[in-house]
């Protein structure tokens, strides 16, 4: 029996093969490091067999709810990936290489939920933020930004003179 993110293997013949996976809470749920708690994401895998290897492309698109950096509450991000992944067969599983793994030549499924999760993660921006509404105004949480700014110490930043010479220098050229 074949897992929820699996893909079978036995008696799999050369040529192309499509797989669409469904991510939603209950995935995320399973990973209690996870800096995703709620998602619904779809992963479509397109797999080509030749007769070396697997060659699979997996895209991932859709939302996920994150915190925010600036007002620590939850919003929905759009997350959209595309990856590479190159699976051959050798005597145990081997993953020295993000983009390949060897795996034993008496495996029936690939269990592709481990990738899910990575190149979901992967593909979240460093910063996340609200994102602005259409007139550029932010969609932070107002009370937590009036906080923020009460806590701003206000008055000129002050620089060091070695910089300002560096970029006197900058500025001519």
């Amino acid at each position: 029996m074949t897992g929820l993110y699996s893909i079978p293997l036995a008696g799999l013949k050369e040529g192309r093969y499509t797989y669409e996976f469904t991510m939603g809470d209950d995935f995320f749920e399973g990973y209690e490091e996870s800096e995703i708690s709620r998602g619904e994401l779809k992963a479509e895998v397109t797999l080509e067999k030749r007769s070396t290897h697997l060659e699979l492309d997996i895209v991932i698109e859709g939302s996920a709810e994150v915190i925010c950096d600036r007002c620590l509450d939850p919003f929905y991000l759009p997350i959209s990936c595309t990856n590479k992944l190159y699976v051959k067969q050798g005597l145990e599983w081997e993953e020295n290489d993000p983009d390949m793994i060897i795996m034993p030549a008496d495996e029936h499924e690939l269990d592709l939920s481990h990738y899910f999760y990575e190149y979901t993660h992967l593909a979240l921006p460093l910063k996340r933020i609200h994102p602005d509404d259409k007139k550029g105004g932010s969609t932070c949480d107002p009370e937590m930004i009036r906080k923020l700014e009460d806590h701003l110490v206000a008055g000129e930043e002050e620089t060091d003179s070695r910089w300002d010479e560096l970029k006197k220098l900058s500025e001519n050229n």
